[in-house]
């Protein structure tokens, strides 16, 4: 596991570095360690929002197994929540977006 981690990490570090390296004409390297920093940002926030819905939907089920009468006011509560924690990833998507195309930092 660890192996993996190292070499998929140093194959990132490789793309980010070799692209500055052929840069021609002196032209700012922003844009692929933007792509790089987008595509870390948006795996980690699906991953986090991922284990928090996982996390969200385990207690809710333990909660309807032990008392099932307020099944129905428990899913209206778990349903806003998914939906509370699906936002997160929406945001980090549109930022991951606007460094992607916009390019703000340069």
């Amino acid at each position: 596991m660890r192996k993996n981690l190292l070499v998929v990490l140093n194959t990132i570090a490789m793309l980010g570095l070799a692209s500055m390296a052929f840069a021609a004409d002196g032209a700012s390297s922003v844009g692929p360690m933007a792509a790089i920093g987008s595509a870390i940002g948006m795996g980690l926030a699906a991953l986090g929002c991922g284990i928090g819905q996982g996390i969200g939907v385990k207690g809710a089920c333990e909660g309807m197994a032990r008392n099932p009468e307020i099944g129905g006011k428990l899913t209206t509560t778990l349903i806003l929540g998914l939906a509370f924690i699906e936002s997160l990833a929406i945001y980090a998507l549109v930022v991951c977006l606007i460094l992607m195309f916009v390019k703000p930092l340069g």
